[in-house]
């Protein structure tokens, strides 16, 4: 699997903006104190605002702002924003995939293998990574755990 920069990159850059929530922060701010390209990062920055993760604000007072508050933007919702498709394969979405003869039992396993990242990274939010999993419980071993009445991928 295949964790991309930009993925990597949008949820340092919102874990800064909402640690720091009372003012707005710079991207060159945010790229010096994660040590993230500036270049690469003001255009992730780019992808967060079209999806209205953050918002921004041009002038001497400007800088960027979360969107909304961190606890409702998911790690699966970052990933989606900034790459696309939550997970491919050559660059094809997985929902259609089909193999013949020996390997047609594999596409079944790359789906559930997307299933089970979509659960865990669709439930683990920018605030919970902040404060090491408070959120969710006693210590950031909470994050990823089963959610309880989970149902396993077919």
């Amino acid at each position: 699997m295949h964790i991309s920069a930009k993925t990597d990159y949008a949820v340092r850059a919102l874990v800064e903006l909402a640690a720091d929530g009372g003012r707005p922060l710079t991207c060159e701010g945010i790229a010096s104190s994660q040590e993230i390209p500036f270049r690469f990062l003001k255009s992730v920055f780019g992808d967060l605002r079209r999806a209205g993760l953050v918002r921004s604000q041009r002038g001497c007072e400007g800088g960027y702002w979360l969107g909304r508050d961190a606890g409702l933007i998911t790690l699966a919702e970052v990933m989606v924003a900034v790459d696309g498709d939550f997970m491919t394969l050559r660059g094809e979405r997985l929902d259609a995939l089909d193999y013949p003869g020996a390997a047609r039992q594999l596409p079944s396993v790359w789906r559930a293998v997307q299933a089970a990242a979509e659960d865990l990274l669709g439930r683990i939010t920018v605030a919970e990574l902040l404060d090491g999993g408070a959120a969710a419980g006693p210590g950031p071993v909470d994050l990823f755990a089963p959610r309880a009445g989970a149902v396993a991928p077919a």
